[in-house]
């Protein structure tokens, strides 16, 4: 099975830096991942490439332990999620880009 890739040219391109979006009351929602079999969303809302390569992620985080979070992944943490039968985390390819009072409240 060939992995998804996550994050496209496009979602690249359309990614706000870093604290770029920093006091804004109702971020805007780039992009959003989840676990196919289980517990785990995440709603992008800013991202930037690092020295290394891998791009470093902020969004809302929700892991199935209580309340989503804000936080902070990396490109390579979601790609080395492995699940059963080959699977890993993915894109919600229907997801349009919106605000994340219109995703999650």
């Amino acid at each position: 099975m060939v992995p998804m890739e996550l994050l496209t040219d496009e979602i690249k391109a359309a990614l706000p830096a870093l604290y770029s979006t920093e006091g804004d009351g109702d971020k805007p929602v780039i992009c959003k991942f989840f676990n196919p079999m289980g517990a785990g969303t995440w709603w992008i809302c800013e991202g930037e490439q690092r020295a290394d390569g891998d791009w470093l992620l902020f969004g809302l985080c929700d892991l199935g332990f209580g309340a989503p979070e804000w936080g902070y992944v990396s490109l390579s943490e979601l790609e080395s999620v492995s699940l059963p039968f080959g699977m890993g985390i993915e894109r919600d390819i229907f997801f349009s880009p919106n605000t994340l009072s219109s995703e999650v409240c």
